[in-house]
């Protein structure tokens, strides 16, 4: 962290017009740096520059009523501790003990709890206060610690924050140590307050921040955990929309070499990923959890084997009436029979298996669910159709579980999404996560919703979001109507949604030949899911003509 040009102030003794420059020059270096990290170790490198202090401690008070060791330096021992570098690794200092009293005798604590200024002019001659542990540190490292002046750092409602401290000040001329002045330690208090203020606001900023965030992940929990079913999705797609994103970001050849997103926006879609889903709040968890298509309160595809188990008993008792009528013909009955009882076991098997759902059910298929529709059997000595019209109609779903009445509740989703969204009052920073959130389900030839918009009015990082959204739910385990497909079942999907325009053809080949797709599977998919993938032949797919209106 580089500080601002370095000027001679240890021998100030009145604040100059020049110094007065120099301090506002910080406070406005302070307070535009975003990096929290980066901005405590700015504060303690400025102070050391004005003091031309030797080594310099920043501490941050914890909720635990401890110092924290921040930001660590020392010139002469090319000590670098904290901010773009390791984190320092020292024990907090506690404000108070067991019984609850203070530690007065250790000067950083003395300075934040009294809310006043300490300069030392000699560590070895302090009285009353104790410093074992700068003692110690020096007989670790064979230092010399002498002046020490120790700044508390006080917010606007005069709560202490943090402190800052500073270790032998150098004479400019000769390079000995000497004590800090009282006009220098009035600069660095000055810088201390202007720091203070600035951290403060910034904790509050992060504060507000992580409180969002944390609020924004749980809706999405609870979206999650409303299903077993799609228990992760909601964390998933956002981690694999940023993955494509930061690829996209690092790419320096192609289509997407301009592409870049600052830290704002890459927090901006962060937090689009954690809420694209969030209007499932509101879908019922009847249609969420229907894990079969005969699912409603229980699934009823026990009522129709029990059907089916009728039906045999009613062939069995024919067979036993024919034999009596006609012993000479047992045989012949019993073959019957037994050809019957084969033909039921056997469609309601396929009923079962109807009944699972999947990709594609053929007209083959939904032909022979009516012919078994017309089939009848009795209850209470009244003839019943097999399989009662709604029956027929779920059974007969051609894709998945879901009927197209249950899958408009479903897509109904996005039209919550939507509203709740874009009915907040978003920061300026945050202003696009409604459309990025929003868009997920929109196809570049605007076939998709909940708005039918083309691909042109897309934005890039909403469809990321939407081949991210397709891939996680193409992989995920945890679906109700069917298996995790194997990365190439997967990514022959994602190829056939390249070609009619439904996922943009760019981005698709982008996610391929980056490998993001790949390095997700490696974190979320089974060893035994990930096969081989013809990527030559996915990027080799000429797209359909394009609607980009």
């Amino acid at each position: 962290m580089d500080s601002l040009p370095s000027k001679d102030y240890a021998e100030a003794s009145s604040p100059s017009v020049e110094l007065v420059q120099r301090l506002t020059e910080i406070g406005i270096a302070l307070s535009q740096e975003r990096n929290p990290d980066a901005l405590l170790e700015r504060i303690v490198l400025e102070a050391m520059d004005i003091a031309n202090a030797d080594g310099g401690t920043l501490y941050v008070m914890s909720e635990e009523n401890t110092l924290d060791y921040e930001i660590v330096r020392n010139r002469s021992l090319s000590i670098q501790f904290g901010g773009a570098h390791p984190t320092p690794d020292f024990k907090p200092i506690p404000l108070y003990d067991a019984m609850g009293l203070p530690h007065y005798t250790i000067q950083v604590v003395n300075a934040v709890l009294m809310r006043t200024t300490i300069n030392i002019e000699n560590a070895y001659r302090a009285d009353g206060f104790n410093f074992e542990g700068t003692h110690a540190f020096d007989r670790q490292y064979g230092y010399l610690t002498q002046s020490v002046l120790t700044i508390p750092m006080i917010n606007h409602k005069h709560e202490a924050i943090g402190c800052l401290q500073l270790i032998n000040a150098k004479d400019p001329a000769s390079g000995e140590t000497i004590t800090f002045s009282a006009e220098m330690a009035q600069i660095i208090e000055a810088l201390a307050s202007q720091a203070a203020v600035i951290l403060d606001n910034k904790q509050l900023i992060l504060a507000q921040r992580n409180l969002l965030e944390s609020f924004i992940k749980i809706i999405a929990q609870a979206i999650d955990s409303k299903s077993p079913y799609t228990g992760n999705h909601c964390e998933r797609v956002p981690v694999l929309t940023e993955m494509l994103a930061e690829a996209a970001c690092a790419a320096n050849e192609g289509k997407f070499a301009r592409f870049s997103l600052n830290d704002e926006e890459k927090y901006e879609l962060h937090i689009a990923g954690w809420l694209h889903d969030c209007g499932k709040i509101v879908t019922p968890m009847h249609i969420m959890d229907k894990s079969t298509k005969l699912e409603t309160i229980h699934d009823r595809i026990d009522a129709i084997s029990t059907r089916f188990e009728v039906l045999k008993r009613d062939a069995h008792i024919a067979y036993l009436e024919s034999v009596m009528a006609q012993p000479d013909q047992q045989a012949v009955h019993l073959a019957a029979f037994q050809g019957r009882v084969k033909q039921l076991e056997e469609d309601c098997e396929f009923v079962h298996k109807a009944n699972i759902g999947g990709e594609f059910m053929a007209d083959a298929e939904i032909e022979r669910l009516e012919q078994l529709a017309r089939l009848r059997w009795k209850r209470g000595g009244y003839g019943e159709a097999l399989l009662s019209e709604n029956e027929l109609y779920n059974l007969s779903v051609r894709r998945g579980t879901i009927t197209p009445e249950e899958r408009e509740i479903m897509n109904d989703h996005m039209v919550h999404t939507v509203n709740m969204l874009e009915s907040m009052p978003w920061p300026k920073h945050l202003r696009r996560v409604p459309e990025y959130a929003c868009g997920h389900h929109e196809k570049m030839d605007g076939t998709g919703y909940p708005k039918g918009v083309f691909g042109a009015t897309m934005s890039i990082p909403a469809r990321m979001m939407a081949i991210a959204d397709v891939f996680e739910a193409l992989t995920a385990a945890d679906r109700p109507y069917k298996p995790a497909k194997k990365l190439s079942e997967a990514m022959d999907i994602i190829a056939k949604l390249k070609k009619c325009n439904h996922l943009d053809p760019d981005l698709v080949d982008f996610f391929v030949s980056s490998g993001v797709y790949r390095d997700y599977a490696r974190l979320y998919l089974e060893p035994e899911l990930i096969d081989a993938v013809d990527e030559a032949a996915i990027l080799a797919i000429v797209p359909d003509a394009a609607f980009n209106r």
